[in-house]
């Protein structure tokens, strides 16, 4: 599953499937992407978000878009005392 953060009040999630799920927007994402893995409260998304973008950049690379993956829910991360969440850059 992929999110976008595209506003602070919303995001759109991708969930992969195998077949075509009746009444959803249906929607492929293609092309090249660099990943990066960050530990720490959601609070520091945008802090992670310019990591990823200095990231990106020193790669040599353009970025088209980003989409965070989040590995545990907030009541599975304190349970666990680790709370990653992937960071998947688009680059062109």
């Amino acid at each position: 599953m992929l999110t976008d953060e595209n506003s602070l009040w919303g995001a759109d999630i991708y969930i992969d499937v195998s077949k075509k799920v009746p009444d959803a927007q249906m929607a492929t994402l293609t092309g090249t992407f660099l990943t990066k893995v960050f530990e720490g409260p959601y609070q520091n998304v945008g802090k992670w978000s310019e990591e990823m973008k200095k990231y990106v950049k020193n790669k040599g690379k353009n970025l088209k878009k980003l989409y965070f993956s989040y590995t545990t829910c907030p009541k599975c991360a304190k349970a666990y005392g680790k709370n990653y969440v992937v960071l998947f850059a688009q680059i062109y």
